[in-house]
């Protein structure tokens, strides 16, 4: 179990999903309300400029345009309590001769700006219909915002006011607008990470489970699985993906366990088949060594066929081993198109001589045609025909050999009247050494190699072989070949089944 310390330092640590998460969040977050608040205070301030600009030439128009033509007779105290409220207020008329008045009220900011006779020219003849200000700094370098009014009287142009006020009483109140705003973004983000904590905690609540689930699962328990539909698309996703890793170690682990299971059993089985004949042999060659048979020459005779014919067994025994590993292997095979039926009847006197007194029936289509290795299929045909003759009665046994066409291929069958398989041992007579008989008697069967030889060539050929059988009915082995060569690839990948 996890302390609260470790917890603490994996959700503080710098590689922490749940420390990026709100980190980049808050991030994100705090760069929109930058943006807003720079947004913001650039608006608030044009917005504040036209309202003064606005009110100014409001201001302006309320004034008679005639007041403009004697300025001599008409002193600024007319006006004063209007365009002049403000100390830090300048007004400055200037005529279409370029002639300037300038009045103001104990300003402590300096003289208002001034502009060149054209500039002042161009602003009289322009027509703006949005309000019409600049934003200067004087002689002293105070910052003012300067508004133009052009005045007419009697569709003459009579000259261009120019106010000056400072801009400190607006950037005032936009110092105190944007404290107001970065306190709310500050607060903002503060809620914010209080609030996301508990959401982000909750979001990862499904990837918590997936890594505790994770830390469960070792090489001896992989049977755990990931908890899906939790709601979350991307972490259901990732389970689902998990899982089926899962379930694909899980099978190979358990083939890697079949497999050391085989090869313990394949060893054992192979050094008990190995050991019986040379047991056998070293124990002839022992009593030939003594002399005690050469008084007895019957008993020498029976010593030497028992040596070679255990010799013999052996070297096939061995042969076999040989021709599984090279199977194994998968091995370039001569394929060639040819009349199965062909090679059935070929083999027909040597698997009646096989049989002895058995019966056998042949039912042999004519003109059966598929791509096989003519070598090969003989060894299937005689591994399956010596298995029924092994496991039928001498006398009353019955072998039936049958070849028909079927649906995209050939199959080929034996069948016997033996004492029949029993359900549990099926699944398991292709293997390798496998034997029905568990005490390893010599009264029938071989090595247990010929049916696990037959297995291999035929799904070298892309085929099948199946068997059905029940105790005290016989068996059944069947062969299916495919018709093309190009059919063995897709049919040695199909899942076993029923042969068609």
């Amino acid at each position: 179990m996890k302390t609260i310390k470790d917890r603490l330092r994996l959700l503080f640590s710098p590689q922490s999903l749940r420390l990026q998460l709100l980190s980049r969040s808050l991030m994100i977050l705090a760069a929109i309300l930058l943006m807003i608040g720079t947004l913001q205070y650039v608006l608030m301030e044009q917005f504040l400029y036209r309202s003064v600009t606005i009110n100014i030439q409001s201001q302006i128009h309320a004034i008679r345009p005639d007041f403009w033509l004697d300025l001599e007779s008409n002193p600024y105290e007319k006006f004063r309590h209007t365009l002049l409220s403000s100390p830090d207020t300048t007004v400055v008329f200037v005529d279409t001769n370029g002639n300037m008045r300038e009045w103001s009220w104990d300003s402590h900011d300096g003289a208002a700006p001034k502009f060149s006779i054209e500039e002042y020219l161009r602003l009289m003849t322009q027509i703006r219909p949005e309000p019409n200000y600049q934003v200067v700094e004087n002689d002293r370098g105070v910052q003012q915002l300067v508004v133009f009014q052009p005045i007419r009287f009697q569709g003459r142009l009579l000259g261009i006011v120019q106010v000056s006020t400072s801009t400190g009483p607006l950037k005032e109140i936009l110092v105190r607008q944007l404290i107001t705003f970065i306190s709310l973004a500050t607060l903002a983000l503060v809620i914010g990470l209080i609030v996301f904590l508990p959401i982000l905690r909750r979001t990862l609540i499904p990837l918590s489970k997936m890594v505790n689930t994770v830390e469960q699962i070792n090489a001896g328990n992989l049977n755990e699985r990931l908890p899906v539909n939790q709601g979350q698309l991307e972490i259901d996703r990732l389970a689902v993906s998990f899982n089926r890793m899962l379930e694909r170690l899980e099978s190979a682990f358990a083939a890697e366990k079949d497999a050391k299971e085989q090869m313990r059993r394949f060893i054992a089985d192979a050094s008990h088949e190995l050991r019986t004949p040379l047991t056998s042999i070293h124990g002839f060659l022992e009593v030939l060594l003594r002399g005690d048979a050469a008084a007895k020459p019957e008993q020498l005779q029976k010593a030497l066929v028992s040596m070679y014919n255990e010799s013999e067994r052996l070297t096939k025994l061995v042969q076999d081993l040989l021709l599984l590993a090279r199977l194994d292997r998968k091995p370039t095979v001569q394929m060639e198109e040819g009349l199965l039926d062909e090679v059935l009847r070929e083999m027909e006197p040597q698997l009646r001589l096989l049989a002895g007194q058995r019966s056998v029936h042949f039912s042999v289509q004519p003109d059966v045609r598929t791509t096989f290795d003519r070598d090969r299929i003989k060894q299937v045909i005689l591994n399956l025909f010596q298995n029924a003759v092994q496991h039928t009665d001498p006398n009353h046994g019955k072998i039936h050999v049958s070849l028909e066409r079927v649906p995209e291929g050939a199959m080929l069958s034996v069948q016997d009247n033996g004492p029949g398989i029993p359900e549990e041992h099926l699944p398991h007579l292709f293997e390798r050494f496998y034997r029905i008989d568990t005490s390893r008697t010599r009264k029938s069967g071989g090595a247990g190699l010929g049916l696990a030889i037959t297995k291999s060539i035929v799904e070298i050929h892309g085929g099948r072989v199946q068997v059905e059988s029940k105790p005290g009915e016989g068996s059944r082995f069947s062969v299916f070949l495919p018709a093309d060569h190009r059919q063995r690839e897709t049919t040695i990948q199909e899942k076993p089944g029923r042969l068609p």
